[in-house]
C-alpha cells in the first residue's frame, strides 16, 4: 500500500473525558486505539485511531508550537465570531505524554470502555475561576479539538480543547467547520503519492521525511534563483526598450563614420611619411635612390622609418638636395662622376679620380 503526504481534516473530538473534581493537573484528552463519537461520527472512516506511533507525531508537533494550547469553556472561542461573546480562557497546555494500558490513570469516557492507556495533557494550568469552579462540579467534561486524516481515521494533531458539561457538543458539526477555519486547515483531502514525490525529488526510496523537506526547500530555492534571472532579463530588456534615441546613433551611422575615420587617418599617415621621407632627404640621410622605398616602409611601419632615420648618419654632401643643387652636373667627359657617385666618393673620403680608375 503506498503511503501519503495528507494534511488534515478537523473535528471535535470524539471522546469526551470525564475530569476529577480536584482540578486535575493531567487530563487523557483521548484514549488508545479506534474510537468514535456518540452520534456516529466519523462517517469517512470507520474509526478514529491513536497509537504509540502516531502519538509520537502529535506529541512532536505540539513541542514545535511556539505557545501553549488553550483551553476555554464550551469551545467558545470557536463561537466567538458567531455568538460575538467573548471566549476566557480556563487554562493552558503545552505537553503532551503517550501512555500504554497500564500506565494510566483516568477512566475513558465517551466509549464506555475501562481503558485507561492514550494521549494526556500534563502540567495543565488552570485559571483561578476554572480551578474553583471545576473543584465545585460545575465542570465535568475536557473536550478536545483535534485534526485527523479523512482516509484513515489517525489523529494527526492536538489543537485545543474545552470545559464542558455537554458530551453530545460532539455532534456539532457547525463547531467542526470553525475549528477548521480557526486553524487554517482545510477540510477537503489534498493528497501527495509519497513514493512518486520521492522519485521525483530523485531520493533513495527509504527517503524520511527531513530529507523530502531538505530535497523540497532546495528545489524551491533553486526556483526562486530562476524567477530572480527571469526577472532581471525583463528588467534588462524594459531599459533597452526604453533607450533614449537621441543618446544613441544607428549602425549605419557609426560604420560610416568608421570608414571616414579610417581614411582621415590614411590621409594624415600618408602626408606624415611624407614629410617624413623629404626631411631624410633634405637631411642626407637618404640618397634620391631611397625615396620610393622609404615611402613604402613609411606606409606600411611608421615607427619602422623613424627609427631608421634617427639612426643613419647624414651625408653632408646630399644635405640640402644633390651636389650640383638642382644643375646638371658639369661635363668632364664620359668617365664624369655621377652626383651620387661624387657623394659617395666625398663621405667615404676616396679620391674620385681613384674611383674611377676603379670603375674603369
Amino acid at each position: 500500500m503506498k503511503k501519503k503526504l495528507l494534511t488534515s481534516a478537523m473535528a471535535i473530538a470524539a471522546c469526551v473525558a470525564e475530569i476529577s473534581s480536584a482540578a486535575p493537573d493531567e487530563i487523557r484528552l483521548m484514549p488508545a486505539g479506534e474510537f468514535r463519537a456518540r452520534d456516529g461520527r466519523p462517517h469517512e472512516v470507520d474509526a478514529w485511531r491513536i497509537d504509540a506511533e502516531s502519538a509520537a507525531r502529535v506529541i512532536a508537533r505540539a513541542d514545535g508550537l511556539l505557545g501553549d494550547l488553550v483551553i476555554d469553556y464550551e469551545h467558545q472561542t470557536l463561537n466567538a465570531e458567531i455568538n460575538g461573546k467573548e471566549a476566557p480562557e480556563a487554562g493552558w497546555f503545552k505537553k503532551l505524554e503517550w501512555r500504554d494500558d497500564a500506565q494510566g490513570g483516568a477512566s475513558a469516557a465517551g466509549t464506555g470502555t475501562s481503558r485507561s492507556g492514550g494521549l494526556y495533557a500534563v502540567d495543565v494550568q488552570w485559571t483561578a475561576k476554572a480551578k474553583a469552579m471545576i473543584e465545585a462540579g460545575e465542570y465535568r467534561y475536557v473536550s478536545p479539538v483535534f485534526a485527523y486524516d479523512k482516509k484513515t481515521g489517525v489523529v494527526l494533531a492536538v489543537q485545543m480543547a474545552a470545559l464542558t458539561n455537554d458530551p453530545g457538543i460532539d455532534g456539532n458539526s457547525d463547531l467542526a467547520a470553525r475549528a477548521a477555519a480557526k486553524f487554517q486547515t482545510t477540510t477537503e483531502e489534498d493528497t501527495v503519492d509519497r513514493e512518486k514525490l520521492i522519485a521525483l525529488l530523485g531520493l533513495a526510496k527509504d527517503a524520511g521525511d527531513d530529507q523530502i523537506e531538505q530535497a523540497m526547500t532546495a528545489l524551491k530555492a533553486k526556483a526562486d534563483s530562476v524567477d530572480r534571472k527571469d526577472t532581471e532579463i525583463a528588467t534588462l530588456k524594459a531599459k533597452a526598450d526604453q533607450a533614449d534615441p537621441a543618446k544613441f546613433v544607428s549602425i549605419e551611422a557609426f560604420e560610416a563614420l568608421k570608414s571616414e575615420f579610417v581614411a582621415l587617418k590614411t590621409e594624415k599617415g600618408t602626408d606624415d611619411v611624407d614629410a617624413l621621407v623629404k626631411q631624410g632627404l633634405d637631411d642626407g640621410k637618404l640618397l634620391p635612390a631611397q625615396k620610393e622605398w622609404a615611402k613604402e616602409l613609411g606606409t606600411s611601419d611608421v615607427a619602422a622609418l623613424k627609427s631608421y632615420l634617427e639612426k643613419t648618419p647624414a651625408i653632408a654632401a646630399l644635405k640640402g638636395g644633390t651636389q650640383t643643387k638642382g644643375e646638371a652636373p658639369k661635363d668632364d667627359g664620359d668617365d664624369a662622376l655621377s652626383a651620387d657617385e661624387l657623394a659617395v666618393c666625398k663621405n667615404l673620403g676616396i679620391d674620385p679620380e681613384d674611383y674611377k680608375k676603379a670603375n674603369a
